[in-house]
Order: structure tokens, then sequence, then C-alpha cells
């Protein structure tokens, strides 16, 4: 194995449906909730043959499969905590949303400040795929495929993750990385990714496991006209921020909810700044936004500027990206054929344990057999002793 892996942003795949099998959503939940009502109101006596529909049998397979109830209970790992930190760990777990577990199944109950598209609408051919935009425009029914793949010269696939294409790419990034961690007990130095896996909480997460986070940060220096961030200072003994002119931004607001601090500067003073038309538009002055982590922020910047930082970049593009050119032109991955979530993962994984297979053989040898021609020209046996 490598000293890192490499988590590859969620590949976009075309479903097995097309966006004219879009219909409400409230339409098609109430059908399948008045369907199992009747189901259960007409529901076959014991001993009667049970005449139950594909889907049905579709649904309690994929229940089967994703939870075995004979399977034991995980070990309890050898660590001295107390019974109130046991508890704790147990309720952040049950309100946690285990990506792994769910099969990529996405949090409906969960809403963010945007409405989603597919909360609305949903798909009467593939209920779990979503719409997504592509790359060469228009919007097509499809899912992410996530990659995880060792940074070694082999490049196995250590885990793979076919979620809808409405999850934002940095929601499953930490299950997979906790999942490769755990099952495969690969110990990684340092984690590559894309801009979109870069979040305060992956930072911070991959970070006090004492993993390198080498993802890159999005640019606010150059999303307004205005002085970015970079331009001010702060001054973490006095907890404020400093402008280019040398005047300073005390904390004015704490969002909790949001984990930032906001530092506003006096109104007068930013209203009769000569570089005000640089700096802010706002008449109540300029402010500024401080994470609460910002200190695992500046840690990565720091990262960045090293040469294993850019040699984990250039790693990530060369080991990476053939991974999914491979699996679209030669396994089929432009288009899945199935339908359905558990489904579609199903035949994600078959085709990476097919990549991973070629690999095995390129490393073992894929052994030696005549040809057809060559058994022709071998010589015959004397049978006769002519």
């Amino acid at each position: 194995m490598g000293q890192g892996v490499v988590l590859r942003l969620g590949r976009r795949v075309n479903a097995n449906a097309d966006l004219d099998s879009l219909a409400p959503r409230f339409a098609v939940e109430a059908r399948e909730a008045i369907q199992e009502h009747l189901a259960a109101l007409f529901a076959p006596e014991a001993g009667k043959p049970e005449n139950v529909e594909t889907s049905n049998r579709d649904e309690r397979l994929a229940e089967h499969l994703s939870a075995d109830s004979s399977s034991p209970s995980p070990l309890s790992l050898p660590t001295v905590i107390s019974q109130a930190q046991r508890e704790e760990l147990a309720v952040d777990n049950a309100a946690r949303h285990d990506w792994i577990a769910e099969d990529g199944k996405q949090e409906r109950e969960v809403h963010g400040t945007y409405q989603r598209t597919a909360d609305l609408r949903i798909s009467t051919t593939d209920p779990d795929a979503t719409p997504m935009r592509l790359k060469g425009g228009g919007t097509h029914l499809g899912y992410h495929t996530h990659y995880v793949v060792d940074g070694g010269k082999r490049r196995i696939i250590l885990a793979v993750l076919v979620v809808p294409g409405e999850v934002m790419d940095n929601q499953p990034m930490l299950d997979l990385l906790w999942y490769v961690y755990f099952r495969w007990r690969v110990r990684p130095r340092h984690v590559t990714g894309d801009t979109k896996y870069g979040t305060i909480e992956n930072i911070k997460a991959i970070e006090d496991a004492h993993i390198r986070a080498y993802v890159p940060l999005p640019d606010w220096e150059h999303k307004t006209p205005y002085y970015g961030p970079a331009q001010f200072t702060y001054d973490a003994v006095h907890d404020q921020y400093c402008c280019p002119q040398g005047q300073l931004l005390f904390p004015f607001h704490r969002e909790e909810q949001a984990q930032l601090v906001e530092y506003r500067a006096v109104a007068g003073t930013c209203n009769a700044c000569p570089l005000k038309l640089h700096c802010t538009p706002s008449k109540r002055g300029r402010h500024l936004h401080r994470s609460f982590f910002a200190d695992y922020q500046e840690r990565v910047k720091g990262y960045h500027q090293t040469y294993a930082y850019q040699k984990a970049m250039n790693k990530r593009k060369v080991w990476v990206e053939p991974l999914f050119a491979e699996a679209k032109d030669w396994h089929g991955m432009r288009r899945f054929r199935l339908r359905r979530l558990w489904r579609v993962n199903c035949e994600a994984q078959i085709i990476a344990a097919g990549q991973n297979l070629k690999r095995l053989l390129q490393k073992r040898g894929w052994g030696r057999r005549p040809f057809p021609a060559e058994a022709a020209t071998m010589p015959l046996p004397n049978l006769g002793g002519e």
C-alpha cells in the first residue's frame, strides 16, 4: 500500500431513466402509501400462496442484503472511557447519517438553505436517480460514483460508493475514509481530494486523526472585486483583524449554527477611508467571517507550499483519473444498466472488482496456454512404431 489514499470527486454517471419519467413526488408517494395500505388490508391468510409483485420482492431482497439479523454486533474498541462518554458517542452515532450503511441513500428529511429538485419530483422509472447537470450542457438523471484509491503504483480501488446525483460530493468523504481505515487497516499519512472535499468538517476530522489533508481550498480572494480576507491580518492575542489601512475589526456577532464569528469595523471609519471603493460597498463598515476552526484551514494552506502536496496532487491526476476513463470506455460506466440505488451500487462494485482483478493478474501473471495453431504444428505421437 502507498502512504496515502486518493478520493476522487463523484464521477457523473447517467441512469437508466429519462427526464420524461419525472412526476410530482407527493403523488408518487401517496400512490405507494395507498398500495401498501391495500396490501396490508388484503394480505393473504397463513397457509395460502402469496402473490407478490416483483417490485415488492426486490424491496425485501434489498432490505435483507443491507441488514442481516444473523450478523454479530460489533465489538467495542479497546479504549477505556466512561459510561457517560459511551452514551454521548452512542447518541452522536445514532443522529448521524451513515452513508456506507445506507448504501448512499439521501437524507430526505434534511433540508438546506435551498430546495432540491428531487424534493419535488421523482422518477417513476428509477426513483433513486435524480437530475444532474452535465458538463456539455443539459440535464439528465444520474448518479455520482466515488472511488477511494490507494496511492501506490498499482492503484488498487479500496472502496466504491454510488450516491444520487443530488448528494453533495463532500458528504460521504469521511465515511469512505473511515471504512477504508478500519476495513482494510490502511493508515494513510495523507488524503488527497478535489476542492469540493475541502470543507471545514472534513479537514478537521482528517487532521484530528493525524492524517494530512492534501485538498485545495476555495479561492475566496477573487470571489468579489474587493479586498479579500488575505489582505487583513488577524491578531490572535486580542482576537481582532487589522485592515490594510491599519484600522481594527472587532468581534461583532457569533453564529453558533454556522460556527462563524463576524468581525466588523466602525462604520464612520470605513466611510471616511480613501480605499473604501476597494474594500466594501456597505455603509455599515467592512465585515469579515472567521470559522471556529480557522486554524485547520491555515494548516492546510501551509501544506500547499510543500513539495509533498504538489506531488500528491500530480499523482491524483495520473493515478485516479485513468481509472474512471477505463471504467467508462471498457466497462460500461457511461450509463448504468440497472435501476435503483442498491442495484447500481452492486454494478459499480462489480466494475471496480474487475479493475482490481486485472491489476492482480498483471502482477501475478496471466498464465500461458498454447494457441490452436501451436497445437496443430506439434508432432504426432508415434503409436505404430514407425
